[in-house]
């Protein structure tokens, strides 16, 4: 038995089984490349499911965590702490709007809750979410989720949540005009990331925008998955040149260490009030420190990279006679190949030293850190040519 089975075995006895037993046991990384128990490196095209925006072991970012750790760990919301009012002012900064507010939490399932509650503070009682959708798993957040196999076992769910088609505003327009004065709130995700990588189409979310405007509803943007640079832009609903009412964030703001955000404009950044709402460890020190740092290092130029290799990315993949397409932009990809072997296409990377993610039969999601160099990045599609090759 080598150390990695007997530390999976173990995962087995003592840990829940929401995820079944992992096969693989990772004990280190740098850049964009991991270690796992026997020793076996993998260049990671996951990130974490996008979390780890700076890579593994970012020097910048150990500094700061180990720096603000040693200081002061942790305070509640009961008092200020520096490192959480200058993440907050930074990310006000990112959405150019000095006059919007900051909530920290600890997820993206929080900061889709913090919003959930937003809406209800409107006074209005509906909230429109699109089918297939993803916000997260807590009850609030999965009362937004369209996927009814996340849904099922855990009905009934808070009220007042009803579907549209994702990229339809003709659907969603007629769905809102059912009622606009009770209508609270839209939300969606720039790109659905847990369907299969699925851009909105052009033109929706300025569509959105104006819809939300014409009636007073909150257009809530689900940038968990988009958001800190991850698809080029900062956001990505800048492609569009829109700004949202209240914008949710987490996964890569905190480099790998937790943290949520709902930052709310206009309007809706008065609601909350002392007591509507609060968390014991959101805004924590620690993991502000690591967002203040991914805030000042993730800049124009920095984006750039982002969109460049991007481009690259989906060029190469795109020569494999087994891929039919890929969509997405920046590094959140989505490989849809000809046949629904995309699981098998994730196994079978693993054996060729590859981490990667299939949130569907057909689709394989490459979110790879964003300071994923060059070399790493052909490495990578080499590898993933071979597992095509073999599996696709």
């Amino acid at each position: 038995m080598t150390a990695q089975t007997k530390l999976t075995e173990r995962w087995g006895q003592v840990l829940s089984n929401t995820y079944g037993t992992p096969p693989v046991a990772i004990v280190s990384g740098k850049g964009a490349t991991v270690t796992d128990e026997d020793g076996k490196d993998y260049i990671d095209m996951l990130a974490g499911i996008a979390v780890n925006s700076l890579g593994y072991a970012h020097p910048a970012i150990v500094e700061a965590v180990s720096a603000q750790v040693a200081t002061v760990g942790h305070v509640s919301n009961l008092f200020a702490s520096e490192p959480v009012v200058e993440a907050a002012g930074k990310l006000l900064d990112k959405v150019g709007d000095s006059e919007a507010r900051v909530f920290f939490s600890n997820s993206g399932a929080e900061a889709n809750e913090a919003a959930f509650k937003l809406a209800r503070l409107t006074g209005r009682r509906r909230i429109l979410a699109a089918h297939h959708g993803f916000h997260g798993r807590t009850m609030g957040s999965l009362a937004m989720t369209g996927q009814p196999s996340k849904r099922k076992a855990f009905e009934p769910f808070p009220g007042g949540v009803e579907f549209y088609t994702y990229g339809d505003i003709d659907y969603l327009t007629a769905l809102v005009e059912q009622d606009p004065e009770d209508t609270a709130a839209i939300i969606l995700e720039p790109i659905q990331g847990e369907t299969g990588v699925i851009p909105a189409p052009e033109g929706f979310l300025t569509a959105v925008r104006e819809l939300c405007t014409k009636h007073g509803i909150l257009m809530v943007v689900d940038e968990v998955q988009t958001g800190v640079g991850r698809t080029g832009d900062f956001f990505a609903f800048q492609h569009e040149g829109i700004l949202p009412d209240v914008i949710t964030m987490a996964k890569g703001l905190g480099a790998g260490m937790p943290i949520g955000a709902t930052i709310a404009r206009g309007q809706a950044a008065d609601l909350f009030t002392p007591g509507s709402h609060g968390t014991t460890f959101g805004g924590n020190p620690v993991s502000c420190a690591a967002a203040s740092t991914v805030l000042e290092l993730v800049d124009v130029p920095f984006l750039a990279e982002v969109t460049r290799k991007g481009e690259w990315l989906r060029q190469e993949i795109g020569k494999s006679p087994a891929v039919q397409s890929v969509r997405g932009r920046g590094l959140m990809l989505g490989v849809v190949l000809n046949k629904s072997v995309a699981k098998e296409v994730v196994a079978a990377g693993l054996q060729h030293g590859l981490i990667l993610n299939a949130p569907s039969s057909e689709v394989v999601r490459l979110t790879p850190p964003l300071v994923i160099t060059d070399e790493e990045l052909t490495q990578a599609v080499e590898r993933l040519h071979k597992v095509l090759e073999e599996v696709a």
